[in-house]
Order: structure tokens, then C-alpha cells, then sequence
């Protein structure tokens, strides 16, 4: 038998996969999580993802698009669009990689600083809230982590 010819799943299946199923349980919690630091971010004018962007480059030099990418799990022409935002906003600029012609580096302005330094008070009160929400956080970043880091899906092997 093909996949394509298999049965529509029964309900007892659907409501196993509702309660199993990891990929839509890190969904939503990824999405209450990314609510929740938006709404609460913005007296900084940021949202979560400006903030996590903004924090890769928050270095004492330029660094790697490529780097900043890998760091936050974005392909390049997603995180390309997503820094024009931060650019037109004097937060962060690009400039050439002197060593890859193709590459860019990313430098965070003082604005830019001083943006996350306004965030950082609110960051820290609402991750620590969200942390008193979970039974061991540590063990969840820890699983979570170990995901991530493979940098592919359990079917490429």
C-alpha cells in the first residue's frame, strides 16, 4: 500500500496526534511565547524578533550575516528582509564583507544599543515569568537545544 492511498485518520488518531504531537505543541507554545514578548516589548518599539536580531549583533564588531542566520535558524533572504526594518530605523547598518564579496556584515548602532539597553529590563521580567510558568525550564531549553543544533529534520538521517 502507498501513502497516498492510505484511509483519512480516525478520530481516535486525531486526537492522539492533538495530544502527541510535538511539532504542534512547540507551535503554539512558540506562538503564546512570541505574543507574549511582543506585547511586552513594545514600550522598546521592538518586537521578539528585532530583539533576538538585534541581541545576535550585539558583539564588539561587525558580524557575518551568515553567522547572525545560522544563530537564529533564518535563511538569508528572510533575515535580509526582516534587517531592512532595523536599517531604516538607524538600528543596525551593512556593510561589505572585506572577505567574502558576496557577504555582508552587520554592525548595531548606538542606537541600536541603547534600544536594547531599553529592552533588556523588560526582557528579563518576562522570560522570567514565562520560566515560573514551566515545571524545568532547563531541561526544556536543554531539549530544545539539542533539536536546534542538528540543523536538519530526522528524515535527512
Amino acid at each position: 500500500m502507498t501513502f497516498d492511498k492510505l484511509p483519512a485518520p480516525d478520530i481516535a488518531t486525531t486526537l492522539h496526534v492533538r495530544d502527541t504531537c510535538l511539532c504542534l505543541h512547540a507551535q503554539r507554545a512558540a506562538r503564546v511565547l512570541a505574543r507574549g514578548f511582543d506585547e511586552a516589548l513594545k514600550p522598546a518599539r521592538l518586537t521578539n524578533g528585532q530583539f533576538s536580531m538585534l541581541m545576535s549583533m550585539n558583539r564588539p564588531g561587525p558580524v557575518r550575516m551568515r553567522d547572525v542566520a545560522a544563530l537564529l535558524g533564518m535563511d538569508r533572504t528572510t533575515l535580509t528582509a526582516a534587517l531592512k526594518t532595523l536599517e531604516k530605523r538607524g538600528l543596525v547598518t551593512t556593510e561589505p564583507d572585506p572577505d567574502d564579496r558576496r557577504g555582508r556584515l552587520l554592525v548595531l548602532t548606538d542606537a541600536g544599543r541603547e534600544r536594547l539597553a531599553e529592552a533588556m529590563p523588560i526582557w528579563v521580567e518576562t522570560h522570567g515569568a514565562f520560566e515560573r510558568e514551566l515545571d524545568d525550564p532547563a531541561a526544556l531549553r536543554a531539549g530544545l537545544v539539542s533539536l536546534a543544533s542538528t540543523g536538519r529534520s530526522i528524515r535527512d538521517g
